[in-house]
């Protein structure tokens, strides 16, 4: 359906996100300043951390939130470190709570699994009020900001029919030059560019990074058909659980160039598919481990959805190990580099032997033991931890009983 009036598709794309139970709430926050929103994500902290040993029923005074609003205004890639590791720091200085006054209490703020309701809560902020660096230029008022737990984690620019995706992009970066995206709102880790018949989705590349159309991307179904229409973007990839799984699961922070990245269609249907294979489809007592194979031609980012695949199945906390292997030795030395910079508060592992490989694999005493939980190794040092080769029988019947997963790079060969 096409829309003359960008208006007119705002208020249908409100009404479609908000239409069915358990998505969208329908009490929209219309024309909300920056303070008023940070008001409302105050109202969450407090909400979802009276507790004992946090808020202990006194809430946030003014200096703690400004505590909590100092760890924002950095990288995209800092701001994902903060929601991956769901809780942020704070010294009370609320005088009533006398148990952990001038003491650190942690906040929780974000946890990609809780989805669709306990903590997790889902507003749409239409039309928020920028303040910009320019006072010639004044402020600016966005189209969509979709908030999780009161914080604006996806922001969308709207465009009517009559125009091309590529301006609501160029939107978008403007609204970066003007300093819009900083303070409070640094917080946005996706921006969706749509009209009704075409949208695209991008991770936050930050102020002084590049809009690069190659890193803008349509979204597609499982069977990789791409999907447009703004009603069924509206339905899968707006949608809750999507677009809470998309900042959860879907986004990376690289730490090689401290960049955030955001994954392609295809790549999030396969780690969902392979978590499910490794977690909620596996039973280890039976025996009766079954793999698969996933598709990815070069240049796809393969690297990218191996890491992910790892990084969902260790958060499971139901595997002792998770081993890559790789074929050669210079493929095993660059993809460890590029796990290191992907993980945040994973370790990951390289081996120098065989005998190395053995000990990390015996180490850890089960899955809430993070030691090592993630090993790159080449499959040469794997197949050499046999009793033939001189391996300690008790090391291998330790190794044998643990449950590991393994994820094979260029499985082909």
């Amino acid at each position: 359906m096409p829309f003359t009036i960008e208006k007119d598709f705002e208020d249908a794309l409100i009404k479609r996100l908000t239409e069915l139970p358990n998505q969208w709430s329908p009490d929209i926050l219309e024309y909300k300043t920056e303070q008023e929103l940070i008001n409302n994500w105050a109202d969450f902290l407090n909400q979802n951390n009276n507790l004992p040993d946090r808020l202990n029923n006194c809430p946030l005074t003014d200096g703690e939130m400004r505590q909590v609003l100092a760890k924002l205004n950095s990288t995209p890639y800092e701001t994902n470190k903060l929601l991956s590791g769901n809780l942020i720091p704070i010294t009370r200085d609320n005088p009533d709570d006398l148990q952990h006054l001038g003491k650190t209490i942690y906040l929780f703020i974000f946890d990609k699994d809780k989805i669709g309701g306990g903590n997790s809560k889902y507003q749409i902020a239409r039309q928020p009020r920028f303040t910009t660096d320019s006072e010639i230029l004044g402020n600016r008022r966005g189209d969509l900001m979709m908030l999780i737990n009161g914080m604006p984690l996806i922001h969308i620019e709207l465009k009517a029919s009559n125009h091309h995706v590529s301006e609501a992009c160029n939107q978008i970066e403007k609204y970066m030059k003007l300093g819009v995206f900083t303070g409070f709102f640094s917080l946005v880790q996706m921006f969706v560019a749509m009209t009704p018949e075409e949208t695209v989705y991008f991770a936050n590349p930050g102020r002084l990074g590049m809009f690069n159309p190659d890193y803008q991307f349509h979204w597609a179904n499982f069977n990789n058909t791409p999907i447009n229409d703004w009603e069924d973007i509206a339905r899968n990839f707006l949608s809750i659980p999507m677009a809470h799984q998309m900042i959860g699961y879907g986004t990376v922070a690289d730490g090689a160039d401290n960049t955030l990245k955001i994954m392609r269609s295809y790549q999030y249907y396969a780690a969902i598919k392979v978590y499910a294979r490794a977690i909620d489809e596996n039973v280890w007592d039976a025996h009766t481990q079954e793999g698969g194979y996933v598709y990815h031609t070069t240049g796809s980012g393969k690297t990218l959805t191996s890491f992910k695949c790892a990084q969902l199945i260790a958060s499971s906390k139901k595997v002792d190990k998770i081993v890559f292997l790789m074929d050669r030795t210079e493929l095993w030395k660059q993809t460890f580099i590029k796990y290191r910079g992907f993980a945040v508060s994973e370790q990951v592992d390289d081996v120098t032997s065989t005998r190395d490989l053995i000990a990390k694999l015996c180490s850890g005493t089960g899955p809430e033991d993070d030691s090592s939980q993630l090993i790159v190794a080449s499959i040469q040092k794997m197949s050499r931890i046999t009793i033939e080769n001189g391996a300690n029988p008790l090391d291998v019947q330790k190794i044998q009983k643990k449950r590991i997963v393994f994820i094979i790079d260029e499985a082909h060969q």
